[in-house]
């Protein structure tokens, strides 16, 4: 692995930040936010229902989850993500200006959470059971994604904007305490990213939320996506009928004969339901969300290489069609710097370049045997420590056990 001491050269004409606060769904209330010791963050309403006609251009996804190669000039990646909407979902989690601030020069580092939302659930009572940090070091070659267990014991400090007075959970409760009595999702993530920082160290350059669900639409405008199932998992979500995939509850409404869904070992392509169905199990997996989340790291790596793949992002017309499948799937924060600077700045890492490792070694580490919440073993916090020092390629050289594996 290469050592990361190479630095970017400073662009020399940036662009001035987009900070559009969308009113359509999901809104969530909140405010501008500033980063600890830097300078507050502008933030702009607009009178139009942006969300509603604006979408997340695909390439942001893509490159805010595994960085993938885009070709064209920074100018044009401006037009292309003028207008994409931001909300502040940092709170005081972002770096200092002591840590590099709004300077992209440096190591990168991103917090993406994953929800699960559905229409039928009140925006303040969905947690985020996918918790990932993205680390990009300063040479800029390279990315590394580390899950956080779910069930990881968490002091989750105070939080006003909620009502929230603090207290001992399970990680993932600190996204549904910071969204409740009006935090919302923006609220959500503020606590959440504060409560990683304050266990890991680790202070943030950007955020986003990602909705699993809205990826479906996303995977089918790339045609599919190439998986390796480690073990066979039937599905607790989905069954067969007729030989077609559907939930389970729809089959049952719907009075429909259906049989077990199984995920089989081996690699083969695909569709959007079955992908994100097989990277929801964990039920029936030896190491249950341990599994579940080198699964869930392993399809966002194979979307980004079947974007890669097929020329989506070089493609105007297939770049177009994809945003506008992503479109609701994505709530962005980059942290003042505009977007075309971050997509920009890691155009040269590709999904290849995406490296996935383990927290506890991927298995069980129990605070105690009577208590069913996970704990980060030493390793792993060194592991953070190394992120936050930018040594990460060393670490894991010197620690292979907790590189993913998964391909």
């Amino acid at each position: 692995m290469p050592v990361e001491t190479s630095r970017r050269p400073t662009f020399p004409e940036p662009m001035s930040a987009s900070a559009r606060v969308p009113s359509g769904p999901p809104a969530q209330p909140g405010d501008g936010g500033t980063r600890t010791g830097g300078k507050p963050r502008k933030r702009t309403r607009s009178k139009d229902p942006l969300w509603a006609r604006l979408t997340v251009i695909i390439g942001a996804v893509l490159m805010m989850t595994s960085g993938v190669a885009i070709v064209g000039s920074k100018a044009v990646i401006g037009q292309a993500t003028g207008d994409i909407a931001q909300r502040n979902l940092l709170g005081g989690a972002g770096k200092s200006d002591a840590e590099g601030g709004a300077n992209l020069d440096g190591p990168i580092d991103l917090l993406l959470l994953g929800v699960d939302a559905r229409e039928q659930w009140a925006a303040d009572d969905v947690r985020s059971d996918s918790i990932i940090v993205l680390h990009i070091p300063a040479s800029h070659d390279q990315a590394y994604m580390i899950s956080i267990p779910r069930d990881t014991e968490a002091q989750i400090p105070p939080f006003k904007k909620s009502g929230y007075r603090g207290g001992t959970d399970k990680i993932n409760a600190a996204f549904q305490a910071g969204a409740r009595n009006g935090g919302g999702w923006e609220g959500g993530a503020q606590l959440m990213a504060q409560t990683i920082k304050n266990m890991t160290g680790v202070s943030f350059d950007g955020a986003a939320i990602i909705n699993f669900g809205g990826f479906k639409k996303v995977i089918d405008a790339l045609g599919s996506v190439r998986l390796c199932v480690s073990q066979d998992v039937k599905s607790i979500h989905m069954g067969l009928v007729n030989g077609k995939p559907k939930y389970i509850a729809n089959a049952k409404l719907d009075g429909d004969k259906w049989e077990p869904l199984v995920h089989k070992k081996g690699c083969r392509e695909m569709s959007g339901a079955l992908a994100l169905d097989f990277a929801r199990q964990r039920y029936g997996l030896k190491n249950s969300d341990y599994d579940r989340q080198q699964n869930q790291q392993q399809l966002i790596k194979a979307m980004a290489r079947k974007a890669t793949q097929n020329g989506t992002l070089t493609n105007p017309v297939k770049l177009q069609k994809l945003t506008k499948a992503a479109g609701e799937s994505l709530v962005l924060d980059t942290g003042g710097v505009p977007v075309a600077d971050f997509i920009f700045t890691m155009r040269g890492v590709t999904a290849n370049d995406l490296v996935m490792l383990r927290t506890n070694a991927g298995t069980y580490n129990r605070v105690s045997e009577t208590n069913t919440r996970e704990a980060l073993s030493p390793t792993t916090l060194e592991m953070f420590k190394a992120v936050k020092e930018d040594k990460l390629a060393e670490f894991v050289f010197a620690n292979p056990s907790v590189l993913s594996t998964r391909k």
